[in-house]
């Protein structure tokens, strides 16, 4: 008995920073251009650490995109007919119009590729990724090297100043003298207020 494959799931890649997650995301990128089939990239406009219209992970690989404030002008892109494959990375930043979105295109045969951060900076799930990774059919997590002991690091740690950040801190926080480490669940530090000294 032949049993058709029908092309339309959604994939998302998590981990904490440092772990891979963009590179993985690069990599599945260029294995369908290779594969001749027509992708569209996408990140989140606010994202502008490398430039804005290019996804950059940590090791310096690079690939273009295109940067949307919103998920839903991700429809402005298509042409006349639905792409192969569309991916986003740093997803976390995207509202929950994202979700719906994805859903939609993998119902329509669409492969649908997403990279975003897990937890957050105080070790707490981030955003949508929790109904994202509860939808995909495909998870990847992948897991980082704790800058502290050298476990297998899958925690955010945020620095302000020399110093751990604080729970009540924004969780996202743009142009601050801050600095990210990987971090193992062991070596994570996010001070309470009643913590402080």
């Amino acid at each position: 008995m032949d049993i058709a494959v029908k092309d339309g799931w959604i994939e998302v890649i998590t981990g904490g920073m440092y772990a891979g997650k963009t590179e993985e995301l690069l990599r599945r990128v260029r294995r369908v251009k290779y594969a001749k089939k027509e992708i569209l990239v996408f990140k989140p406009a606010l994202d502008t650490r490398y430039g804005l219209n290019e996804i950059v992970s940590h090791n310096n690989e690079r690939i273009d995109s295109i940067s949307i404030n919103a998920p839903e002008e991700i429809f402005r892109y298509f042409g006349s007919k639905l792409p192969y494959a569309v991916a986003a990375d740093e997803v976390q930043f995207f509202g929950k119009e994202l979700i719906e979105i994805a859903e939609d295109l993998a119902s329509h045969g669409v492969r649908v590729i997403l990279a975003g951060l897990d937890t957050d900076f105080r070790g707490e799930p981030f955003g949508i990724m929790p109904e994202l990774l509860a939808r995909a059919e495909y998870v990847t997590k992948l897991a980082a090297i704790c800058q502290v002991c050298g476990a297998p690091a899958t925690r955010t740690q945020r620095i302000i100043d020399g110093k751990p950040a604080k729970f009540d801190d924004p969780i996202i926080l743009i142009g601050a003298k801050e600095q990210y480490e990987a971090r193992c669940r062991h070596c994570h530090v996010v001070i309470k207020e009643n913590e402080e000294k």
